[in-house]
């Protein structure tokens, strides 16, 4: 297929084009780590215990698995929509794709509020301890509405920003990894102090949303030059830089902090880690890292929010107002998703629902890897490989699940009322307005010409 029919394929091709493989790596690694090992890292040693670098193993290479379909259907789809785009590719425009797409958006707000209380908790720690209670609420709305500015300013004001962001915390990281690989006891990281050999699967299912972001990089795909060219360099680039740092940096800290001091730590255990070995400093730097990285993840992860209700919108699953383009100077899609998140910040504990984040997570890739199975030939994929991704999601959706109802019951609840919510509220949009996907039948003729 030519480079203009790949661009016809998508339901939206906006303009101008501008991301290059630099910033969407950027926007993939830093919508990733922000997550995985800042913003989660002590929730996650509390499940696995000292086998935490095992975990980070294990959900890489469940999202190596995921992140093959969204290569496939992103250079065969290319547009803003990212996922919200593939569901309706595979499914047709109809109450299931649409209802998705509601709780993939939610799941997205889920997680930006996440992000934001992560930078928050870490800035909390540069103010006296006489500060007012609300000033972490404040920090955290405060970094929602700097990033909506700068994305507001457009793509390549962000891919930039984000691009210099990553550059500086994966810096500090590597530092963070090579000063303290020397003082690592190896009897800490024996597999004898593992615990519970499911105690491995569950953590990898909480830290999936460390992991979620390399689907960002899809939402970007419209924007990029050449995606069929840079999306694939792209997603597997930034899995690799990824999983590499997680591993590492948790082989790190296991191996410099003891478990109950890592628990006591909480939000700041990553630069309570460096410690040992960088002393007052390097909590410092670290504590500095953090608020870039966290800040970093805000930034990608509302540049690709705010891409999904613009094209869950054009889909007619969301009302109008959100269809004005991320980067125009009506960016009603934007600001709606901006305002839904820090009403999340200031209203919600989102300790818990971290943990329903990574499951709606898990839910979401695994049914776009399922409609994968519908349309695998118009995008070239191998079935035993999407089977084999479809079958890994939902395994550790499974285990995860079984570990929230009997640790986190109220994440359970929550993740079950999202669902209900979204799938009430498409069902209500559409009986109201009776809206359609308005490129739908163009693109039922394109795959039954590719067929």
């Amino acid at each position: 297929m030519s480079n203009v029919r790949r661009r016809a394929a998508g339901a939206s091709t906006p303009a101008p084009r501008g991301l290059g493989l630099a910033a969407a790596v950027s926007i993939g690694v830093g919508g990733m780590i922000g997550a995985g090992i800042f913003s989660i890292l002590g929730v996650v040693a509390g499940v696995s215990g000292t086998a935490l670098p095992v975990s980070f193993v294990i959900g890489g290479v469940v999202s190596l698995l995921a992140a093959y379909s969204y290569v496939k259907l992103g250079v065969h789809y290319p547009s803003v929509g990212g996922a919200s785009q593939f569901l309706v590719e595979e499914f047709g425009d109809g109450l299931f794709s649409g209802a998705l797409n509601i709780f993939q958006y939610f799941a997205y707000i889920i997680a930006i509020a996440l992000y934001a209380h992560g930078f928050a908790g870490y800035a909390v720690t540069f103010f006296p301890d006489s500060s007012p209670g609300w000033i972490e609420e404040a920090l955290a709305v405060g970094i929602v509405v700097l990033f909506t500015l700068v994305n507001f300013l457009g793509s390549r004001i962000m891919g930039r920003a984000e691009t210099v962001i990553v550059a500086i915390k994966v810096g500090v990281l590597v530092v963070f990894i090579a000063a303290g690989i020397f003082f690592v006891d190896p009897g800490r990281l024996a597999p004898t102090g593992w615990g519970e050999p499911q105690n491995l699967l569950f953590g990898a299912g909480v830290l999936f949303i460390g992991y979620e972001g390399f689907g960002l990089i899809t939402n970007a795909a419209g924007e990029m030059t050449n995606p069929r060219r840079e999306l694939p360099r792209a997603i597997y680039l930034a899995m690799a830089i990824v999983i590499a740092i997680y591993v590492l940096v948790a082989v790190v800290v296991i191996g410099n902090l003891s478990l109950p001091a890592l628990k006591a730590a909480e939000d700041s255990a990553l630069a309570e880690a460096a410690k040992p070995f960088l002393g007052q400093f390097g909590f410092t730097l670290i504590a500095i890292a953090a608020l870039l990285s966290t800040s970093s993840a805000v930034n990608a992860t509302l540049f690709g929010a705010a891409n999904v209700s613009y094209q869950v919108a054009k889909d007619g699953e969301l009302p109008e107002s959100f269809t004005r383009k991320v980067w125009s100077h009506n960016s009603e899609g934007l600001f709606i998703t901006s305002g839904l998140v820090a009403v999340f910040v200031v209203l919600f504990d989102l300790g818990p629902i971290a943990m329903m984040g990574s499951a709606a997570f898990l839910i979401v890739y695994a049914v776009v890897c399922l409609g994968h199975l519908r349309v695998h030939r118009q995008t070239g994929a191998q079935p035993s490989i999407i089977w084999a991704s479809l079958v890994a999601l939902l395994v550790m959706f499974v285990l995860l699940m079984i570990y929230i109802l009997n640790n986190q019951p109220a994440a359970a609840v929550a993740l079950l009322v999202t669902l209900a919510t979204s799938v009430i509220a498409e069902w209500a949009y559409r009986r109201q307005t009776g809206r359609r996907l308005h490129q739908l039948a163009d693109a039922s003729q394109r795959r039954r010409g590719l067929s």
